[in-house]
């Protein structure tokens, strides 16, 4: 609720100060007096743009600071914390327009834009003035009072919760779709890279052996005789080197008692033979082994060109990147295989959900429907006690795709003359029928809507009499749950104030200032006559206002 506004500097308000309490606040005065002024500079705390024109002296800052208590308000706490506006159980708001013309909005003390502002505004205070766009023309709205008439609320977080899952699937499938896409898209060049590499059939350091083989191959006539050279020198011939290593050391035996280092060269010659023996065995071995062969030769050479050809068709170095990029290209082929699978498990879910969602919907819209044409009629009785007998409103519900809040549209209409031409309120109605369909409408959901401070700027256009006493009545009724300003002419809605305050104009020195206070209980009783019968009251109506007062 709104429990204070501060203005200093704003049009030919100096500094006033209005502390609101709970209930039906009226203001009234004399025309001219500042009312609208005083809506004007609250509209600047809920984020209007800002004028210079309304400095009264230029040298100072104009500053308006609403203070309002957001206890029970969870999701203005929420909205604080995401915007890291400190979130207090009193809210503090200040609009600033300085001398250069800038205009500055703080929230809690800490800056915000005029969008934040607007925002916070939307679920602080309820604005009706003449001539404004207000949310009743707007589908959300309409749609909230039937579901506030028809108790959805459960059953509306059960659909937003299937609604938000089932959205949540649909774009989980089309991202998998779109994956797809892309997959399919390459799938036939992957099939192919993978079964030319499949078909190649390499393995591990295939291609490096190969070379390494076909090298060898290549040198196998040198290699063979060298080989056969060594064996021939060492084992073979006239006077193998084998057979010459064991003679000289046989030759120094006879000998080795007569100088201490003989035993060791002839061991040492010994162990000589022993190792060129192993080396000859060891060479005659390879000697087999090592053979020409053309045909292998063959063989390798077709490998390795193979081998090279797709290195280089992929921009490899080796054996093992050509296998792992085998591997790689199955796991896409695989993935696509995969998907299928996500995808079908994914459509089913959907699908559940759907499901689930329209049949949720569709009991929405049937309860929805239910609250139709009592709402019609109440609304429609309470227009004609508020001085329209002519005005009827018309509720109309269509179908469409499934939205955040269900399958419906809905459209209030409005008939102001019994023409039977509706048409939607905004474009219809005037201001100030608006103003008091709105407060037929809020006096049916006030205790169903978290509904916020709701301001009436001169609801009582164009009534007078009975008419004005009922709009009173329902004012002082939506006042029992929810905090009302309401700036009015009429006595029978003055009459049923909690506090009521009075507007003026005075002079001071050479200027003339708008200033307000609030009537104490006498006070009233006298405004409020002078309100039924003139600046100089009767008896009368001093009678009849007190009787407004106490009743």
């Amino acid at each position: 609720m709104l429990q204070k506004l501060t203005i200093q500097n704003y049009a030919i308000i100096d500094a006033l100060e209005i502390p609101f309490p709970r209930g039906l606040n009226i203001i009234t005065g004399e025309t001219g007096a500042g009312k609208s002024i005083l809506m004007g500079a609250l509209s600047l705390i809920l984020g209007d743009r800002a004028d210079t024109s309304v400095l009264q002296q230029r040298d100072k800052k104009c500053v308006v600071e609403g203070y309002f208590g957001i206890s029970g308000k969870p999701e203005i706490l929420a909205y604080l914390r995401q915007e890291d506006l400190d979130p207090e159980e009193e809210l503090v708001i200040r609009r600033e327009i300085g001398t250069n013309g800038k205009s500055r909005a703080f929230v809690n003390d800490t800056p915000v834009n005029l969008e934040q502002l607007r925002q916070l505004s939307h679920w602080l205070v309820d604005l009706h003035r003449q001539f404004d766009t207000l949310e009743l023309g707007e589908s959300d709205f309409q749609r909230q009072v039937l579901d506030a008439l028809a108790g959805n609320a459960s059953l509306l977080s059960r659909y937003r919760s299937i609604f938000q899952q089932w959205k949540e699937a649909e774009k989980k499938l089309a991202g998998w779709l779109e994956q797809k896409e892309q997959f399919t898209r390459t799938y036939d060049y992957n099939k192919f890279l993978y079964d030319e590499l499949e078909e190649a059939g390499f393995k591990d350091n295939e291609l490096e052996d190969a070379d390494n083989e076909l090298k060898l191959l290549s040198h196998s006539e040198g290699i063979k005789a060298t080989l056969q050279k060594i064996v021939y020198t060492l084992g073979e011939g006239d006077s193998p080197l084998v057979n010459q290593l064991k003679v000289l050391a046989t030759s120094l035996q006879p000998y080795s008692g007569f100088h201490p280092a003989l035993p060791q060269l002839m061991e040492r010659l010994l162990s000589a033979q022993i190792e060129l023996k192993d080396i000859l065995s060891e060479t005659e071995q390879v000697t087999d082994q090592v053979n020409f062969d053309p045909q292998r030769m063959e063989q390798l050479s077709e490998r390795i060109a193979l081998g090279y050809k797709l290195q280089k068709k992929h921009g490899v170095q080796s054996t093992g990147e050509l296998l792992r990029l085998q591997e790689e290209l199955e796991e896409k082929l695989r993935a696509v295989l995969d998907l299928d699978q996500q995808i079908a498990t994914a459509t089913a879910e959907m699908s559940q959900l759907e499901k689930k969602a329209t049949e949720l919907a569709r009991e929405l819209s049937a309860n929805r429907q239910q609250q139709i044409k009592p709402l019609q009629e109440k609304v429609n009785k309470l227009l004609i006690q508020v001085g329209m007998p002519n005005a009827r409103l018309k509720v109309e519900q269509k179908h469409r795709e499934l939205q955040d809040n269900g399958m419906d549209e809905v459209d209030f209409l409005f008939d102001a003359n019994k023409s039977n031409r509706f048409e939607p309120v905004g474009k219809v109605a005037s201001g100030g029928e608006l103003s008091r369909l709105m407060l037929c409408i809020k006096s049916l959901v006030a205790g169903s809507l978290d509904l916020p401070t709701l301001i009436f700027d001169e609801i009582d256009t164009g009534i007078s009499g009975e008419a004005a006493r009922q709009v009173g009545i329902l004012l002082k009724e939506l006042a029992d749950r929810r905090q009302v300003i309401c700036i009015t002419h009429q006595p029978q809605i003055a009459g049923k104030a909690n506090a009521h305050f009075f507007v003026y104009k005075e002079i001071k020195g050479d200027t003339i200032k708008t200033n307000i206070r609030e009537l104490s209980k006498e006070e009233r009783i006298t405004a409020i006559a002078k309100m039924l019968s003139g600046e100089k009251p009767t008896a009368a109506a001093l009678e009849n206002a007190r009787e407004m007062v106490n009743n």
